[in-house]
């Protein structure tokens, strides 16, 4: 069967759909970011950045970007009535402390308990960066991640175990990738949603990790 993976935008959007209103949401460096791009207009969703923003959003039209207005990826954003800017001590209080609902990050593997892996490859010659992703890891009440399903390689980035740095252990809720959406669970991982014309068994052949079929019913 023939299948068209989502753009790294369709990904971003889609995760924007189950951002609920009112909910305080860090997004990580890279895709994580579009997503400011994709929240709906009638819900109040606050956007954290670890370098000290609360309520940003989209980027600014071209020519009128603030130099000092950017989000934890450099990238230039606007702030919605109310939003603030703040300590880089304090934002990490705000993380570690419990404060934040949801944190939307990258990853280089997850496995099938939760256990994130998104700062360091293990490589030799790999440049560490872990920014503030343990302390979003753990101090997030729920953590969801976009990917790419398998690497350039072909490699599944969805193993039985890390075999990466472990960023944080049992913290992930819910992976996005180009290929489907899967939940967390104490019974395992469950795809809840795939791309149209890939089958479940070509899904679990570009999987590292057992997956249990939910998208039926």
């Amino acid at each position: 069967m023939s299948y068209q993976k989502l753009s790294r935008d369709q990904i971003a959007k889609r995760v924007a759909q189950d951002i609920p209103d009112g909910a305080y949401v860090n997004l990580g460096i890279g895709l994580p970011t579009k997503i400011a791009n994709y929240l709906p207009d009638d819900k109040d969703i606050f956007l954290h950045s670890e370098n000290g923003l609360l309520a940003f959003g989209p980027p600014p039209a071209a020519s009128e970007e603030d130099p000092e207005l950017i989000n934890a990826g450099k990238e230039f954003v606007t702030m919605l009535e109310g939003g603030s800017f703040f300590h880089h001590g304090d934002s990490f209080a705000m993380m570690r402390g419990g404060h934040l609902d949801i944190a939307v990050l990258g990853a280089f593997q997850v496995a099938a308990n939760g256990d994130l892996a998104n700062w360091h490859t293990g490589a030799p010659d790999a440049i560490p960066a872990v920014g503030g992703a343990m302390d979003l890891a753990v101090g997030a009440k729920k953590v969801f991640i976009t990917t790419d399903h398998v690497t350039k390689q072909g490699e599944p980035k969805i193993v039985a175990e890390l075999t990466y740095p472990v960023t944080g252990k049992q913290c992930v809720d819910r992976i996005y990738t180009d290929l489907c959406v899967i939940d967390v669970t104490q019974d395992g991982l469950k795809v809840i949603e795939k791309v149209e014309g890939l089958s479940f068994d070509e899904l679990q052949a570009l999987t590292g990790a057992t997956l249990i079929d939910a998208t039926q019913g």
